[in-house]
């Protein structure tokens, strides 16, 4: 008997194969691998973080602070919904938020000033604050009173009803300066919805300021911690690096300039020295996302946490032109200057000696020792690439003068194509920049169609740091379609250097962008369908790729088919004479709203009306107001009419191929605030660009547009000129698959993709001269495309298994999942 055979005899006894739901696909596969080869050398930095305050990320998220507005800061100009009583209300007596000669710094100016006696109540974030039974809760506030005897204050945690979830603390408050007061309560009952009581009795005038309470647990016991739950779920992805503080939070505020010692203002860009320093002492700020940050999350923490969980730190730091569709250079060399030299004094914060100055600032935070600083990022997806990249080479000149072994991170825009992105690779290939930084969102279709992304990328060029990316949404087959690409991006490990999903945190509440990572609330956290293919994939990641091939699944592309549309996005736009004839010049549609515009229907967003005889959306703040009309059948049509843009930020959307309102094309002509236009592709509410360039679109001027669809093939016209083509003929392939080497186990790790409905039947090929173990250890994500983890209920988690394996086996993979198996080396 064959040792082969001797193997396979002997696992039949031992296991039994994973089993596989649905039917095994018409064509089975076959995967070869070499295992004797060797591919790319994989980092241990490959997977890692990205982290931004958005979607309440930070205050109401991962920093445990559970207190919303606790220094009365909140403003119109946070949010214009906000007040400096936000998250607070008064018990009785007068009360009211002052700046005056009597605030505690200059950096926190207002405070809370109660008439006594009389009380006020805080509600913290979501339902209220989490309160868990037996454990403590470590309460803190400023205070100061007028009344020379003292003045009692009492702190209670109670629920809505004002019943007490913990015995009382009693403080007694003295002096007219500023002091802070301390306690701890130890919960006698739980609740989701808690409040946080403050009372002070007697006469007179008490005054309050940075009203905190803290679980006693934070990650890692730090004070002044992070919330326990979240960061545990960060930790076990085992990340390789943190990116932060973001993300659009970096390159965009009002302005950026300001006199740090004398002159602070409300709103301007983050900048990382309002973050570090007794918390007290840090400043408030607007978010981009439009609600109010604390900065007690700043940049000593972010560092931390890092090395708490052994990741690479990664700033990032404002370039002065700002991104996230604002498009604006900052023009003024001596705060260019500034903040080069704030950039070097981050790293001198990061990395200097104790005796440093700013090394010093850092010591005296609690930790001594350099933090290790090796990269820093430089701007963030500005659409503005000329102007940027001036700025970046200042920024780059000054850091590798100063700090050669720091690697200074470029970017190349908002886009995983396009004008920007075209002019930004030139200019960093142009000027040897190390590694570029790359962000796109775009639909499942997307990533299963561009597997093959970076085969193509220049091997001697920049090394990619895909430090943003995500299929738009958090449904099971959007974690598959990434799991896919990410098969991709392990086989190009020596051009791929890094990568990191994006955003990493949702609080359900406060949601500005998904889809999202981790999703959590007040009391509870769960990882999303994607946390999941994160995890697996960056606790497997291996040394180095081992070449692989595998047959591909045959596909059959359709013509383009679809109706026709309108829309508009923040703009007034006017459309008329829309025409649409056959390839052969049969008229199948045709409209000058002379008669009304009973042909067209939508979705009731924005306001449509026929006006001077054209058919006119009013609404310049209304986003995406599709009307369709026409047949869903049509193919092979030329698409002819006339926009007119009145008022707003934006041009003018003219669809075609629409199947439905989250499945088609369209022409986005004068899209992100006017500065380019593109062809977008939306299925399944996701998109992804095409084509695109600069083209502006003029108010008041009246443009000829024509759209012609030929198979799967469209050309585009603007005022007779030929505007662009594309040919989207792109593979969707559902089978992917990589295979690393794991150094110190000597697993091989074949990671198995199969993102389809059906069961695939595939043949293993390991050669004739490999041995292997016979059991291997399989991991596996499966579920319904739809599956989406819930607090609830997570239908998509991993589970293990054992499987039957030789040099030559065969393994069903079933429908929609991802499967791993660390085969082991009989010589090991």
């Amino acid at each position: 008997m064959s040792r082969a055979v001797m193997a396979a005899a002997l696992v039949a006894s031992l296991l039994v194969a994973v089993p596989a739901s649905g039917v095994a696909a018409d064509t089975d596969y076959t995967l070869t691998i070499d295992p004797t080869g060797k591919g790319a050398s994989i980092d241990d930095t490959m997977y890692g973080v990205f982290f931004e305050d958005i979607n309440r990320a930070a205050d109401g998220g991962l920093y445990a602070e559970l207190v919303q507005n606790r220094s009365f800061e909140y403003d119109r100009a946070d949010n214009a919904a906000y007040t400096p009583l936000t998250g607070w209300a008064p018990t009785g007596g007068t009360l009211d938020v002052v700046d005056d000669d009597a605030r505690l710094n200059e950096r926190n100016r207002r405070y809370l000033r109660l008439g006594l006696p009389a009380g006020v109540i805080n509600s913290g974030y979501n339902s209220g604050i989490n309160v868990e039974k037996g454990k403590r809760y470590d309460f803190s506030a400023w205070a100061r009173t007028d009344q020379a005897a003292g003045t009692p204050l009492e702190v209670g945690l109670t629920d809505p009803a004002g019943k007490d979830l913990a015995p009382r603390v009693k403080v007694q408050v003295r002096g007219d300066g500023w002091t802070r007061y301390t306690g701890t309560f130890q919960a006698r009952e739980s609740s989701t919805t808690g409040r946080l009581l403050l009372t002070g009795g007697g006469t007179g005038t008490l005054r309050l300021d940075m009203v905190s309470l803290f679980p006693h647990e934070t990650f890692k016991n730090r004070p002044n911690g992070l919330r326990k739950d979240l960061a545990e779920k960060i930790a076990a992805l085992k990340p390789g690096f943190v990116r932060f503080p973001g993300g659009c939070l970096v390159n965009t505020g009002s302005h950026y300039g300001y006199d740090a010692t004398t002159n602070w203002e409300r709103r301007r860009s983050y900048q990382w020295k309002d973050t570090i320093g007794p918390v007290e002492e840090r400043a408030t700020n607007a978010n981009f996302w439009g609600y109010n940050q604390s900065y007690g999350l700043g940049y000593f923490e972010y560092f931390q946490f890092a090395e708490d969980i052994g990741a690479m730190p990664l700033p990032v730091v404002p370039a002065l032109v700002t991104g996230c569709g604002q498009n604006r250079a900052t023009d003024d060399p001596a705060l260019l200057r500034r903040h080069i030299q704030d950039t070097l004094d981050l790293i001198e914060f990061a990395n200097g000696p104790a005796d440093s100055t700013w090394g010093r600032k850092r010591a005296e935070m609690g930790h001594p020792e350099p933090f290790k600083l090796t990269h820093i990022g430089v701007g963030n997806e500005e659409n503005l690439p000329d102007a940027f990249f001036d700025r970046f080479t200042q920024f780059r000149a000054a850091i590798e003068a100063r700090y050669p072994d720091i690697t200074v991170v470029g970017n190349s825009g908002p886009d995983d194509t396009g004008g920007t992105f075209d002019r930004l690779w030139q200019l960093n290939r142009e000027a040897g920049v190390e590694m570029v930084d790359e962000h796109y969102y775009n639909s499942p279709t997307w990533f299963l169609q561009n597997n093959d992304r970076y085969d193509r990328y220049d091997r001697n060029g920049p090394k990619v740091f895909l430090g943003e990316y995500a299929s738009q949404d958090n449904r099971f087959s959007n974690a598959l379609a990434e799991a896919a690409y990410m098969t991709g991006l392990e086989r190009n490990a020596d051009v791929v250097k890094l990568a990191s999903y994006a955003p990493l945190l949702s609080n359900e509440d406060y949601v500005q962008w998904r889809p999202d990572m981790i999703w959590f609330n007040n009391h509870a956290s769960w990882g999303s369908a994607s946390y999941e293919v994160q995890k697996l994939f960056m606790n497997n990641v291996g040394d180095h790729v081992v070449p692989s091939t595998a047959t591909g699944t045959p596909a059959n592309l359709e013509p383009i088919t679809g109706a026709i549309g309108l829309s508009t996005w923040a703009t007034a736009a006017a459309y008329d004479d829309v025409k649409v004839t056959s390839a052969s010049g049969q008229a199948l549609f045709a409209d000058d709203f002379s008669a009304g515009a009973n042909k067209w229907t939508g979705t009731g967003s924005g306001t449509w009306a026929v006006v001077d005889g054209a058919y006119a959306q009013s609404d310049a703040t209304a986003q995406n107001t599709l009307v369709t009309a026409g047949d869903p059948a049509w193919r092979d049509y030329t698409l002819e009419l006339k926009a007119t843009k009145r008022a707003g930020s934006e041009g003018f959307l003219v669809a075609f191929g629409v199947k439905d309102t989250g499945n088609y094309y369209w022409w986005n002509l004068g899209g992100w605030n006017n500065t380019q236009s593109a062809v977008e592709k939306a299925e399944g509410g996701g998109k992804s660009t095409l084509v695109s360039d600069g083209t502006r679109i003029e108010t008041g001027r009246t443009y000829d547009l024509r759209v012609e669809v030929r198979g799967r093939k469209v050309r585009l016209f603007l005022d007779g000129r030929q505007w662009g083509e594309f040919t989207d003929d792109r593979l969707v392939e559902p089978f992917r698959q990589v295979v690393t080497r794991d150094r110190q186990t000597g697993d091989l790790v074949v990671k198995v993709v199969n993102a389809q409905a059906d069961a695939a039947k595939t043949k293993v090929e390991l050669g004739g001269n490999t041995w292997v173990l016979p059991a291997a250890e399989a991991t596996v994500l499966e579920g319904l495309p739809d599956d989406v983890n819930t607090e609830h209920t997570q239908p998509v988690k991993a589970r293990k298994a054992q499987v039957r394996v030789s040099n030559s086996f065969t393994h069903t993979f079933p429908p929609n999942s991802v499967t791993f198996l660390r085969i082991k080396d009989r010589r090991r």
